[in-house]
């Protein structure tokens, strides 16, 4: 079984997403593939089955800014050019990284000569799509978006979703081998968010504690959207990584 030819002889466009049987235990209709902005990502959703993965194919500025029309009425923005007091300066997010346990290098992370800020780039199909700074000192606001996509930041690569508020917890989700985090960044669900979150057959939602109300709405919007929606209630927000929380992350996961 060669799984790039398989994929490959697919022909998907951008925004396609193909289900059939799985070519690994042959089960029916568990082996999705989707082409998300030239970002190629398949599973197997039989739980006994380990198929996964994901490449990626060349996509030409305008490519990309095709494949982002589903977001283009709703933000009026056709591509994003990262500023030039974006650098990589590890040295001054390193005590920030620290304290969160990021990975700086791992995520792409960058530094904000001008605001003093970590950046972090919201990437989609290979392209740097937007960005969101968090302020290093007492600049306000603590979180700033620097483009106007509306689209998830998105860590780690796995079958379940996880969605969360912010960059640091959608990181610590993407830690964790089969999750993969993606951060709102906003009070709500846009539809470039929905059209990415629709790929997983599963999400769960770990929003902060005291954000209940706004669980339940964003539940009963993806639900039309995902097979399968979970809750996570929190004691803290996960980028705090309280052990309870992380354990049941895990169980509700399986």
């Amino acid at each position: 079984m060669n799984i790039n030819n398989i994929i490959s002889d697919l022909s998907l466009v951008s925004g396609e997403t193909r289900r059939m049987t799985c070519p690994s235990c042959n089960t029916k209709n568990t082996f999705t593939v989707t082409n998300n902005m030239g970002s190629i990502v398949w599973n197997c959703y039989k739980a006994s089955c380990s198929l996964s993965g994901g490449t990626r194919t060349s996509m030409t500025a305008d490519d990309i800014r095709k494949s982002l029309g589903f977001v283009a009425e709703e933000t009026h923005v056709a591509s994003f050019i990262k500023p030039d007091w974006f650098v990589r300066d590890y040295s001054k997010i390193q005590d920030f990284c620290t304290e969160w346990k990021l990975h700086p290098q791992g995520l792409g992370l960058l530094y904000d000569v001008r605001e003093h800020r970590v950046v972090f780039p919201v990437v989609h199909g290979g392209a740097m799509v937007d960005a969101t700074g968090r302020s290093l000192g007492k600049r306000l606001p603590k979180w700033k978006r620097y483009g106007k996509s509306h689209l998830p930041y998105v860590s780690g690569r796995g079958k379940t979703a996880v969605v969360v508020e912010d960059c640091i917890s959608a990181a610590v989700v993407g830690d964790s081998d089969g999750y993969v985090g993606v951060a709102v960044l906003g009070t709500s669900l846009s539809t470039g968010h929905k059209k990415y979150l629709s790929q997983f057959s599963t999400t769960i939602i770990a929003l902060d504690p005291d954000a209940l109300p706004k669980t339940l709405q964003f539940a009963k919007e993806l639900r039309t959207h995902v097979d399968t929606v979970k809750v996570l209630r929190l004691t803290d927000d996960l980028k705090y990584q309280e052990p309870a929380d992380m354990a049941n992350l895990l169980t509700l996961g399986e």
